[in-house]
């Protein structure tokens, strides 16, 4: 790299600066290494940017590992900038040019450049199969220790790199750590070796989405109990994991979540999730097996919907509800829905002051999903409602105005039928009632062809 005599100039002038202190040392060499021009050759055809693992194909090309890896996996064969088939698919590392990279790295540090790291050769599948049989034999063999070792291991394989990570997975790492899990499960002293087993099961999730194999084993009465148990008393990581766990094991299934709900001390985990939230995404896996628990019609589902309202769910629902995001909400007012089919969800909803307000402004505001649910909930709650405060309340939310307009943008035949018996019970009351509603709330809706 050459710097003009400009530039160069320039740069002495800045350095003055600093000894002045009129600008930053942090700001000096920021403005410097803008002027570094990297060499055409050090940059990856493809994305443009500096190799940081160049690897060379069959063509005699030369890219950043990562760039080419993606070209392929989107099922290109040819090379992308002579575009000749290529008659290997294998790469292999450019060690001279990785050298030279680095060497203009060092040459350039001043100017704000660091210095790429080598790269770690990627793991081969014959390396992973064969630590994947260690740890079944250890397992086997009840050799838990050894077994920690192993699993450590592959976790820090999978956090090395994408391509790891694809490896791993590829050579069924997820059956391997599911059956391992199992097997911990079912000894007597679990939470003895509970570490043992959130190792395990931190290395799963990051493996997810799970084969069918790995899912079944994780669903295995011992592994529900095990995962249930770290939900409910484990780290905030464990805690974490295994909601996401259960939920990858009982989504779509209907055998599990029979098994799940035969589980009780499973409903106050789920419950606790949703009440000392730990991050978005383990709300979210919780909010999605409780409504696969009060909504696939199993022997307990009354019971499960009842537990679950005595404990105060459904103001959790609500709360959660006000400043939740689409996926969120959506989430939410599902399993709110199917709680309202039963008395107790339906009492509690009915008792709780930010009902109304909330179910009325997630309306046309959040998603046509949601929309369905809300018109549902509404509907359930004032099928036996006489109460006109329950009415004057919806009608000073807005909800008359909403409805209307509902019919306007369209909307599903069911929830068409059930907002019109809506309107009919709000029109007989709605005599000397302002027209309350937030304009925002239409922004952005468009007629349904």
């Amino acid at each position: 790299m050459i710097l003009s005599w400009r530039r160069l100039r320039r740069a002495v002038r800045q350095r003055r600066d600093v000894k002045n202190n009129k600008v930053g040392e942090r700001e000096m060499l920021e403005a410097e290494a803008e002027e570094v021009t990297v060499p055409a050759h050090f940059r990856c055809p493809i994305s443009l940017d500096l190799m940081r693992d160049p690897v060379t194909l069959s063509s005699g090309m030369t890219y950043d590992r990562g760039s080419i890896e993606a070209w392929m996996e989107a099922g290109n064969r040819t090379c992308p900038v002579t575009n000749t088939a290529l008659r290997s698919l294998d790469v292999v590392p450019n060690h001279a040019i990785r050298k030279m990279i680095q060497e203009w790295c060092v040459e350039n540090r001043d100017h704000g450049v660091e210095r790429i790291p080598t790269p770690r050769i990627p793991v081969s599948p014959p390396e992973v199969n064969e630590i994947l049989g260690r740890i079944t034999s250890a397992s086997d063999g009840k050799d838990w220790v050894r077994c920690r070792e192993l699993v450590a291991k592959v976790r820090g394989i999978i956090k090395e790199s994408e391509r790891n990570k694809k490896c791993v997975r590829s050579c069924g790492a997820g059956v391997t750590m599911a059956r391992a899990f199992e097997e911990l499960s079912d000894r007597s002293a679990f939470e003895e070796n509970s570490a043992m087993s959130e190792g395990i099961l931190s290395t799963l999730t990051a493996m997810m989405p799970l084969d069918v194999d790995a899912q079944s084993s994780l669903g295995s009465a011992n592994s529900l109990n095990a995962l249930v148990w770290h939900m409910g008393n484990g780290s905030l990581s464990a805690r974490r994991n295994s909601a996401l766990a259960i939920r990858e094991v009982v989504s779509g299934n209907k055998q599990k979540v029979e098994l799940l709900s035969t589980m009780g001390h499973a409903r106050g985990a789920l419950f606790k999730m949703i009440k000392e939230p730990i991050c978005a995404a383990s709300t979210k896996s919780s909010l999605v097996v409780i409504y696969h628990m009060v909504t696939i019609d199993h022997p307990l589902k009354n019971k499960v919907i009842s537990e679950f309202s005595n404990k105060g769910l459904v103001s959790l629902l609500l709360e959660t509800m006000v400043d939740a995001d689409k996926s969120m909400c959506e989430k939410a007012l599902g399993v709110l829905d199917r709680m309202c089919n039963e008395e107790e969800g339906r009492d509690a909803t009915l008792l709780h002051p930010l009902a109304s307000p909330v179910l009325v402004k997630k309306l046309l505001r959040v998603s046509d999903l949601a929309t369905e649910f809300v018109v549902s909930i509404l509907s359930n709650i004032s099928k036996d409602e006489t109460d006109d405060a329950f009415w004057v309340e919806l009608l000073r939310c807005g909800a008359f105005q909403k409805l209307l307009l509902l019919f306007q943008v369209g909307c599903g035949e069911r929830t068409k039928e059930k907002a019109r018996e809506l309107l009919k019970s709000l029109n007989v009351r709605r005599e000397g009632m302002p027209e309350c509603v937030d304009g925002h709330d239409f922004n952005g809706l468009r007629r349904h062809s």
